[in-house]
This record gives C-alpha cells, structure tokens and sequence, in this order.
C-alpha cells in the first residue's frame, strides 16, 4: 500500500473542505450542485469513452488501483535474489533453479527463470524479455494518457458548465429568484473540473509514471540478472554487475548490509 498517496488524497480533500467549513456561508451544502456534476463529472466520462476503446476505459479502475498498491520488491532484493540463485547454480548446476521457481509469484521472473532452466541462449532470453517490457511500458504508458485525458477534459467541461450558467442567467435578469441557481452552475462546474484535474488526475497520473519507472528498473535488473546466470557468473561477479541498478547513494548501505 502506498501511503504517501493515501496521505495526500486525504490531506488535499480536508484542505478544501476544511477551507469551505470554515468560511461560513452555509458549510458544504452551497458547493452541492447536481447538474454541476453532471457536466463535469459526465461530461469527462463521455469524451474518455469517444478518446479510448471501452476496454481501456473500463479498466480505469484497474489503473488507478495501481497508484495506491505497490507490490515490486526492491532493487536490493532482487539482488540478493539473483545471489541466491547464483550460488544454487554455481554448486548444483543451472537445472538445479528448478526447485526454486515453485517460491516465485512473480510472471515476469519465473518466465525468465524457465528460459534459464530450458536451456535458452543468452540471446533469446533477453530478446524476449525485452519484447515483455517494452509491451509493460506501453500498457504504463496507456494508463497515464487515460488519467491525463480526464485531467484535460474536466476544467474543460468546467467551463463549458459555466458559459451554460452564465447563459441561464442572463436569460433570466429579470427574475432574481433564478440567478442564483444560474451562478451557482456557473461557478461550481469550474470548481468540480479544477479539483478533478488537479486533485486527483494530474497527481495519478504522475504516480503511475512513477511506477512505471519503478517497474521498468526492476523489468530491467531481472533481466540483466538471468544473462549473468547464463554466463555462469560467480555471485559476486553478479552483484557487481546488478549493483549498477542501484542508486550510489543507496550502494554502501547494502554492502554494509551483505
């Protein structure tokens, strides 16, 4: 679980409505306004249905999951990892990972272990692995345009809602007992597309690029991880190899650690 997403999300909405509590005038119910959200809300909908195929978009879900779940191990990890398996290999041969792989949860490493096992080249195994990230970072990179198009979409329809409130109520001047709905359409869809784009899509959607990032580096480090299992390196050659991946800042804690 992420926490500092939770955080924020919970910490930016007590902000806002802490702000409207305490400026008097009615506390929450004036900033209710259900034809506001209509607008914004549906409006955002309908141009994401019209911008993705409806598979993405229900999926949507899905990737916003993403923001707050995190289940990668660490680059540190994944290193020791990759130590153990070099050492089972270095002492029983490289059939011997076999009985490891029954530990893993992991699709993308126990794919690449059975290639390892199966007596893949070097070549092939990182040629595939390959293919399996680049295809990661394309579905990554899906999910971000489709938090992104929302974030554009949302102020956008906030002022489509307002240009609607604005038309209603000049239209009845006339009748000061229906400006007030008419401003309040106006004013509130702009604030509902603002909070919807800056509150929630624009900060998930750099969350998932973040992610995205994180994924990558590990994809990347398994990766370099099976051809060093391959090239029979000893564990400490492939240490030395994976430690590469890991920050230098971060590369004297884990050897103080080892």
């Amino acid at each position: 679980m992420d926490i500092a997403t939770i955080i924020g999300l919970v910490l930016g909405i007590s902000l806002v409505l802490g702000s409207i509590a305490m400026g008097g005038g009615g506390g929450l119910t004036p900033f209710i306004n259900v034809p506001s959200m209509m607008i914004t809300i549906g409006g955002s909908f309908a141009a994401v249905l019209i911008n993705f195929p409806l598979p993405k978009v229900l999926g949507l879900f899905g990737v916003v999951k993403n923001c707050f779940t995190h289940k990668l191990p660490t680059p540190i990890a994944v290193v020791d990892e990759f130590k153990e398996f070099a050492a089972v290999v270095r002492r029983d041969g490289i059939l011997a990972l076999e009985k490891n792989m029954e530990e893993i949860s992991d699709p993308f490493m126990r794919r690449g272990l059975e290639m390892v096992v199966g007596g893949n080249s070097r070549e092939d195994i990182q040629h595939v692995l390959e293919i399996e990230i680049a295809y990661i970072e394309q579905r990554h990179q899906s999910g971000k345009k489709l938090m992104e198009s929302i974030a554009c979409a949302a102020p956008a329809f906030g002022m489509i809602g307002t240009l609607i409130g604005l038309v209603q109520m000049l239209r009845t001047l006339d009748d000061p007992s229906q400006i007030g709905g008419g401003m309040a359409t106006a004013l509130l869809t702009t604030l509902y597309g603002a909070l919807i784009a800056n509150l929630f899509c624009i900060p998930l959607a750099g969350k998932l690029e973040s992610r995205s990032g994180e994924e990558l580096l590990i994809r990347e480090l398994m990766t370099t991880g099976m051809v060093a299992l391959v090239d029979g390196q000893t564990p400490r050659a492939l240490e030395e190899r994976l430690l590469a991946f890991i920050s230098p800042n971060h590369r004297p804690i884990y050897q103080d650690a080892a």
